[in-house]
């Protein structure tokens, strides 16, 4: 079983400035958690232990989300808050580690700096501005394949080929319900795309991946990219993509945020009636 888990989190969130100036943009709340926290569930509900957070200045808040906050929890104790107290306390049984990258290289620098604590291990990859629906076992979909053929897996969505150009594209052949990948494109122009399918951010990766990290030139912008180190791998093993078939939130960019956060609120019990109420109302008032 595969227990390692990274998470790059050393981006500067531009998209979000001047929220994300000295707050970390995984620290921003859908309800009642940080984006970062449902990364962190996903991972564990697929049998993850150890997590490794890729990070950079200002970050700091994510190291203390996930540690000890005694005076809080006094508090809340004193105020016979326990339900709050069992809730900040869920993460104990679990192993964080902290490790900044330099300079914001890219994806691909990030998760070579994984290669420590990786060691000789297949590990899983989560970018969290990539909300996966908590009830869509994706990983677990994802670890079976692994289990079975013991090589790279990579989650694809498809989108509309007027959006390939922001994302890693892939081309492959269909068989028993994945996708055996051949060529890998970072970023391409709608009428250069080898296939609408995109690389969406979940990733089960083996310790072969660090020697072509270390092999790719980075980009135009000085960034290493993950998926030109795929590309290169793929002369060596096989690489499998399963295509999503829950949902997935874009939360990295303004109006997917938004829509994350009034999905997640619909779905809230203890909001959900109110909230609709609300926005029945607000919609009724701006068509009028």
């Amino acid at each position: 079983m595969i227990k390692k888990a990274v998470l790059p989190v050393a981006g500067l969130g531009t998209r979000f400035l001047p929220a994300t100036k000295a707050s970390p943009k995984e620290m921003l709340p859908i309800i009642d958690k940080p984006l970062i926290q449902y990364a962190v569930e996903e991972a564990i509900k697929a049998g993850i232990e150890e997590f490794l957070f890729i990070t950079g200045k200002h970050k700091r808040a994510i190291e203390d989300h996930f540690d000890k906050a005694y005076e809080l929890e006094e508090r809340l104790k004193a105020s016979g808050k326990y339900d709050l107290v069992e809730k900040i306390n869920s993460f104990e049984n679990y192993n964080f580690v902290f490790i900044r990258q330099k300079e914001p290289k890219g994806l691909g620098d990030a998760i070579l700096c994984a290669r420590s604590f990786v060691k000789d291990e297949p590990f899983v990859v989560i970018l969290s501005d990539d909300l996966i629906d908590p009830d869509y076992p994706l990983l677990n979909e994802m670890l079976k394949i692994y289990e079975d053929k013991k090589a790279p897996v990579i989650a694809l969505e498809e989108v509309p080929l007027s959006e390939v150009s922001r994302y890693g594209i892939v081309s492959g052949k269909k068989i028993n319900g994945y996708y055996v990948i051949d060529n890998l494109v970072e970023k391409p122009k709608p009428q250069d795309a080898p296939s609408n399918f995109a690389i969406i951010g979940r990733y089960i990766l083996t310790p072969q991946i660090f020697k072509y990290l270390e092999q790719v030139k980075p980009d135009k912008k000085g960034e290493v990219q993950l998926t030109d180190a795929l590309r290169l791998l793929l002369n060596e093993t096989k690489i499998y993509g399963v295509v999503i078939k829950g949902k997935r939130y874009d939360a990295g960019e303004k109006l997917g945020y938004l829509k994350t956060i009034v999905e997640f609120a619909l779905k809230d019990p203890e909001i959900s009636s109110n909230f609709k109420a609300f926005l029945k109302e607000k919609l009724s008032s701006s068509i009028c």
